[in-house]
């Protein structure tokens, strides 16, 4: 990646994790370590003293919760990319983070690999947005493809996000028995359209089981069970 570095500062409770994962970050071309910071106190004073282009932040913190922080410097009119790296898993927190507009949502623990493609999806992210201009419509879905596409290639197809993913496989994990997509939906807070596309993806993987129950009318209703692996 050629031209001005991207600063990124990492936050994380815990010092190991923030310097492996600093240390992850130094190692995509491109992208520099503004700085290393332990609480949330520490991370809103350098952002308020220092310009950076990408926070990597941690949700569980000693002193405020990465979100909170979040919507803390949104409402001081900061504007910083941020990308959620933690071990959070649950719903609220996941559609929380993707309605504060994080732009990717990696849960620990995770690989080098894992990082570094979405740090180079964020990189061609900003490429495409610094030519400015107008944008027609097959421009603005390959900006907002952009990021979707990046971490798992051969999972997610062009035009999927991540965090809607994410969401839809914790409904899964969560359920107590199989569910149609209507309740997927519902419990994602997602459209039921958007829910049966991901639903696909995991039947595809083999990450579901798919089941038919026949209701009052006759026609048989999907529903889906998650299957688990050792990986999740």
């Amino acid at each position: 990646m050629n031209g001005t570095p991207i600063h990124v500062l990492v936050v994380d409770d815990d010092v190991r994790v923030a310097r492996i994962n600093a240390a992850y970050v130094a190692k995509v071309p491109g992208f520099r370590v503004a700085a290393q910071v332990h609480s949330a106190a520490e991370a809103f004073a350098f952002l308020t003293a220092h310009r950076v282009d990408l926070i990597l932040l941690d949700h569980y913190l000693p002193d405020e919760n990465g979100l909170d922080l979040v919507r803390r410097l949104r409402q001081l009119g900061h504007g910083t990319d941020v990308m959620m790296v933690t071990a959070a898993r649950d719903l609220a927190t996941v559609q929380s983070a993707m309605r504060l507009g994080a732009l990717q949502y990696l849960v620990k623990p995770f690989t080098f690999t894992g990082l570094r493609s979405r740090l180079e999806a964020y990189g061609a992210l900003r490429r495409t947005l610094e030519t400015g201009g107008e944008a027609e419509q097959a421009e603005v879905d390959r900006i907002f493809g952009a990021l979707a596409a990046a971490g798992s290639p051969n999972e997610l197809p062009k035009g999927h996000s991540p965090t809607t993913a994410e969401l839809v496989r914790q409904v899964l994990r969560s359920a107590d028995g199989p569910l149609s997509t209507q309740q997927i939906a519902d419990r994602a807070g997602i459209s039921r359209q958007t829910a049966q596309r991901y639903v696909k993806l995991l039947d595809r993987a083999g990450r579901v089981t798919l089941a038919l129950r026949y209701g009052e009318t006759g026609r048989p209703e999907h529903r889906y069970t998650w299957v688990p692996s050792e990986a999740t």
